[in-house]
């Protein structure tokens, strides 16, 4: 196996070398992100900067001696291709969602579980869920790029160090992550667009199942440390089927889109790292360490994120104030 510094230090080089190539190539009008009803940005942005973290993350898993993954493979390439053609010309939602689902059905197969069939659905619809919040939550500067970085290094720290090639992938993705994040971090030069944050979606959602099915990393102690994206998304997509409002179409009524338009992105983004290492990894280390605690640390993880939702009225429409405005800083 490489040494994981001079895994880290590679990849964070290239990644850095090719988003810097990415950003001057995609400083076009037909490769720009333009100001719409849901993006947070108030001019017009480079994006695809996620090619090269799909890119690196494909490269290694060909290189790598991983033995027979190639559903996963497929399923992660698929993925990638069909967020860079939604980021050049924009796909149906049905097309996407059917997409999602069958990679989510390959990456299933790839585990080749044993367990019953209705379990093996629930994951099915998980990870499309997963891929799509992943996007849903891609909104403002930095912040999906800082998820996948405290994810994938907590995982490594509680496991005590992820054995084999999925190990070493989890570096690979933090590390152009993190080259990524260079580029992203508030105010961001370039943004992630659907190539990156398909296939972290989908790639995390391996991660999380991965891990729990080889029994490294219990599955809550996962949904502790992601629980500011998933926890986000589906409460303020909950709070707009009550309400009564269209779930599909754009908007920025999402906890972090509120805090960033109050606060700006730098404040938000800067929060929700500070949540993830202060409180998020305690939390699923308490989990793990004390079983019998796993879901007291969960509540304690979601309970400050609903009452944030609460206060700042996640998924309600708000008149005359932020959907007027897109709230950049």
């Amino acid at each position: 196996m490489v040494s994981e510094a001079v895994l880290v230090i590679t990849v964070l080089t290239i990644t850095l070398v090719l988003e810097w190539i990415v950003l001057r190539l995609a400083n076009r009008p037909h490769l720009l992100a333009e100001v719409n009803a849901r993006s947070s940005h108030d001019t017009p942005t480079p994006t695809m900067g996620g090619v090269v973290i799909w890119a690196v993350g494909l490269t290694y898993l060909l290189l790598a001696d991983a033995g027979p993954i190639h559903w996963l493979v497929g399923a992660l390439t698929v993925m990638g291709l069909v967020g860079l053609w939604d980021d050049l010309r924009p796909l149906s939602a049905r097309l996407r969602l059917f997409v999602q689902l069958c990679a989510a059905t390959a990456v299933v197969w790839w585990l080749d579980t044993s367990l019953p069939w209705p379990i093996l659905l629930l994951m099915i619809v998980g990870i499309g869920w997963f891929t799509n919040l992943f996007n849903f939550m891609d909104g403002i500067d930095g912040i999906a790029a800082a998820q996948c970085l405290t994810f994938c290094v907590s995982a490594q720290l509680l496991v005590g160090g992820v054995p084999g090639w999925m190990g070493e992938l989890l570096w690979v993705t933090a590390a152009s992550t993190l080259g990524f994040l260079a580029f992203n971090w508030p105010p961001a030069k370039i943004f992630m667009g659907d190539v990156g944050s398909g296939y972290l979606g989908l790639l995390i959602a391996i991660f999380v199942l991965y891990l729990w099915h080889s029994g490294q990393l219990p599955f809550i102690a996962s949904l502790i440390l992601l629980a500011g994206f998933w926890f986000d998304a589906t409460y303020t997509l909950c709070v707009r089927i009550v309400t009564r409002q269209s779930f599909t179409e754009a908007h920025r009524s999402h906890l972090y889109q509120r805090l960033a338009w109050r606060y700006g992105h730098l404040w938000t983004t800067s929060a929700f790292l500070i949540f993830a290492l202060v409180w998020t990894l305690p939390m699923a280390w308490i989990s793990i360490q004390y079983p019998s605690w796993a879901y007291v640390s969960l509540t304690l993880v979601v309970l400050p994120l609903g009452l944030l939702c609460f206060r700042y009225q996640a998924g309600r429409r708000i008149e005359n104030s932020m959907d007027n405005k897109s709230g950049n800083t």
